[in-house]
């Protein structure tokens, strides 16, 4: 009995650590199998904000990998404004990235991360379009 649980448990912890020390996972992005490294280098190297929100778009995962892929979103919108920004009109764009923090904050499950970076790639968005509309950067 004592050698069949062992066995078992053995088994198990194997199971988790070769569960846990796999390659890294594939997703199916622009019809190509791609990692989340790789999806992130692909919206890094958009020309431009809205194809960088598109490569987003197109390969959300709604889970708590979309915080990475957001994140580059942001980087890349974030470079049409930021450095134009005011005290004040920075001050209102860190406003509007908290409520998309906290707008989810009290729920669970990896979805409502997604959500957030969703949030969060469209307030740079819409900060990047109107700053390209007034000409500050042109692209």
């Amino acid at each position: 009995m004592l050698s069949k649980s062992v066995l078992a448990a053995s088994l198990a912890a194997a199971a988790i650590v070769l569960s846990v020390a796999g390659p890294a996972r594939a997703m199916v992005c622009m019809d190509t199998s791609m990692t989340l490294d790789e999806v992130v280098d692909a919206i890094s190297a958009q020309k431009s904000c809205e194809s960088a929100m598109k490569v987003f778009k197109d390969c959300e995962l709604t889970a708590s990998g979309d915080v990475q892929l957001g994140a580059a979103v942001e980087k890349k919108c974030e470079a049409d404004f930021k450095p134009g920004l005011s005290a004040a009109q920075t001050q209102a764009y860190k406003r509007e990235m908290h409520a998309c923090d906290i707008k989810y904050r009290n729920k669970s499950g990896t979805m409502y991360l997604s959500f957030t970076a969703f949030c969060r790639a469209e307030v740079a968005q819409r900060y990047s379009e109107r700053a390209l509309k007034a000409g500050q950067k042109a692209r």
